[in-house]
């Protein structure tokens, strides 16, 4: 389900999601982890990242400096450049994060959110590239670390300055007041954890997009361009599973702006943050006519969506 960023943005994607792969059934698309990703950093990546400098004062854009450029690396390597003041990280809470990313062929800017708006991400999610992940475990808020990644033969490797600015734990579950559905729609069972199932609506399925409040909650109403984070679940019409993030990580991204499906970009804007969300997408605003994964070309595809947070 996710779409490519703006170019600002173009190298958190890359890098945050794996660097590389296609869409698998993920609903959120996010690309499999490259070979790269998964590779183990050498002692010669190591030893480049450490002579690679960082200066600036925090919440400001640093400057990335390095004495012999091109840099490369042959697998993804982080190290911590300066531990944070602030409230120790957990896995699972949502991280604001600023960060300025360089090219490894000479230093030139590849992307920064200095003077934007701060990116999001889940600590321990599966579809961070590891090295992320390890290195940020057992930091705390206002850490600055660094990040770098191999990249093609043509752009070459990137080195990324990631800061955390703050970090924020979300419930795992939508709260607030009961909404009725309307009828034909697939009926939404809850376990005790809160985890949905469904069982499938007879008949034929919505031409249209449907978007059926389950749960209202008493947040603020979801903005297009805000980072959301939530929990989901993911069926076809006739009710066979393809997703879910239950009992893995809660998923973050940017709604309306393209990195997911249309159907959710257009049915989770205007959604209040506590919410739980039925969502059914007809094929033209989930994947169309190209098969997915397990998802079949043309299907009707049918989500709850719990809205956990947004920023």
């Amino acid at each position: 389900m996710r779409r490519q960023l703006a170019a600002t943005t173009v190298a958190l994607t890359l890098l945050l999601a794996g660097c590389s792969g296609g869409s698998g059934s993920d609903p959120t698309a996010s690309p499999d982890a490259s070979t790269s990703a998964e590779a183990t950093a050498s002692a010669e990546d190591i030893a480049a990242l450490e002579a690679v400098s960082v200066e600036g004062d925090l919440g400001s854009e640093p400057t990335i400096s390095y004495d012999t450029w091109p840099f490369t690396v042959s697998a993804p390597v982080a190290r911590v450049v300066s531990e944070g003041s602030g409230a120790a990280l957990e896995e699972g809470q949502v991280l604001s994060v600023d960060y300025l990313a360089v090219s490894g062929a000479d230093g030139s800017p590849a992307g920064t959110t200095y003077g934007a708006s701060r990116e999001s991400i889940t600590l321990g999610d599966a579809s961070i590239v590891p090295q992320l992940n390890e290195v940020l475990t057992g930091q705390s808020v206002g850490a600055r670390v660094l990040l770098a990644v191999p990249g093609t033969a043509e752009e070459g490797a990137t080195i990324m300055a990631i800061e955390v600015a703050d970090a924020v734990t979300v419930p795992d579950r939508a709260e607030g007041e009961a909404v009725p559905p309307a009828e034909g729609l697939p009926t939404v069972t809850l376990a005790e954890d809160g985890e949905p199932s469904i069982t499938p609506a007879t008949g034929e399925a919505p031409t249209s997009l449907v978007v059926q409040p389950l749960i209202k909650g008493a947040g603020a109403p979801v903005e297009a361009g805000q980072a959301v984070t939530v929990n989901y679940s993911g069926w076809l019409w006739d009710g066979t599973p393809f997703d879910s993030s239950w009992g893995k990580t809660k998923f973050t991204t940017t709604i309306g702006a393209g990195q997911v499906i249309q159907g959710w970009d257009q049915g989770l804007v205007g959604q209040t943050v506590g919410s739980q969300v039925l969502l059914v997408v007809p094929a033209e605003l989930g994947y169309g006519d190209q098969a997915t994964g397990s998802i079949p070309a043309g299907s009707t595809l049918v989500f709850v969506v719990d809205i956990l947070a947004a920023s």
